[in-house]
Order: C-alpha cells, then sequence, then structure tokens
C-alpha cells in the first residue's frame, strides 16, 4: 500500500448487514470478522443488522442506511450467489447512483487463488449512492477476509495513494458506535 504520510487517517462510520436464512448473530461470523476488522482499522461501527434474504427487506435496510447522514460505508455480506433465496445484488443495484465495476472484477481476481474457478459464481458488487459507498461481498468468512484484506482496507483508508474512496463518501461530524 501506497500511503500519504502527510493525510491523516479519517475514521469512516460504517454499517454491517448480513444476509442469510440460517445465521444468527451468534454464529455469523462473516459480519463479525467485517466488524473486527473495521474496528481494528480504526473505524466506527455505525449499525449491524442480520435479514433474511428477502429482496424487499434488503434493499428497504440499505436505502435506510444510504438515507441517514451518519453511514458513510454499507457492507453486505450474503446474498451475492446464485441459489434461488439469492437477491443481494438485486436488492442493491436500483438504489447505487453509480456501480464501481472494478470491485467484483477485483475481488474475483483476488478470489480465484483461494477458491480456483468457482470465483465465476460470485455476484460481489459495489457502488455509491448518496455519498455511501455499499459492497456487496459473498456470505463466506474467507471471501469476506479477502474483500477485506485485498480490497477494502485500502480504499477505506484516506492515506492510501493514488487514490481511495473516503473523499467521496458524505461528510460525518463525530462518528460515535450505535453497534
Amino acid at each position: 500500500m501506497s500511503v500519504k504520510s502527510d493525510t491523516p487517517f479519517v475514521p469512516l462510520n460504517i454499517a454491517v448487514l448480513t444476509v442469510s436464512d440460517t445465521r444468527a448473530y451468534a454464529d455469523d461470523t462473516s459480519g463479525q470478522l467485517l466488524v473486527s476488522r473495521l474496528l481494528e482499522a480504526g473505524h466506527t461501527l455505525g449499525a449491524r443488522n442480520l435479514l433474511k434474504d428477502d429482496l424487499y427487506k434488503i434493499r428497504a435496510q440499505v436505502a435506510h442506511w444510504i438515507a441517514e447522514d451518519e453511514i458513510q460505508v454499507v457492507l453486505i455480506t450474503g446474498g451475492t450467489g446464485f441459489t434461488g433465496r439469492d437477491s443481494t445484488p438485486e436488492a442493491v443495484s436500483c438504489l447505487l447512483d453509480k456501480q464501481v465495476d472494478g470491485f467484483g472484477e477485483l475481488f474475483r481476481a483476488i478470489s480465484i487463488l483461494d477458491i480456483g474457478t468457482s470465483t465465476v459464481q460470485s455476484r460481489a458488487l459495489a457502488g455509491l449512492a448518496n455519498g455511501t459507498l455499499v459492497c456487496c461481498l459473498p456470505g463466506s468468512t474467507g471471501a469476506c477476509r479477502t474483500a477485506w484484506e485485498g480490497i477494502l482496507a485500502e480504499q477505506l483508508d484516506a492515506r492510501h495513494r493514488p487514490c481511495n474512496f473516503v473523499a467521496h463518501l458524505k461528510p460525518v461530524k463525530a462518528c460515535e458506535s450505535r453497534g
């Protein structure tokens, strides 16, 4: 990572949504990994929720967070596969003002090292909506780790050069955990 030393770290207010028909908070290892990583990086957990894979409930939750002044990033884990119930990309894509095409492409490129050609079945995506970065990740803990370490840690850090997403996010006066 290229870091600009005279640029200060900017803690972001991040919401985490787990989409799963089978998990509860007690066994939500993917959501918990994202929460742990964002806190370790110095960011703030702005909100957290766990929903069944229901297109309209997912869309409503994400739309609510996009509309909130305090939430700058939404990380969603789950619902990006090809089963009949997987609907996260369909729930989220219509909310985006701009899609970050390279996010899914890069995620699949780096995950091929771990899961081989199975990476083609990932429908990971990201985009910007109302100054909020929304990232849809697969539901596996390994995929969330790959996305955090390979993309998110740098792109959510204002010091990362040559560019990152922090400058594109809505400003928040003070980040306070409401986790």
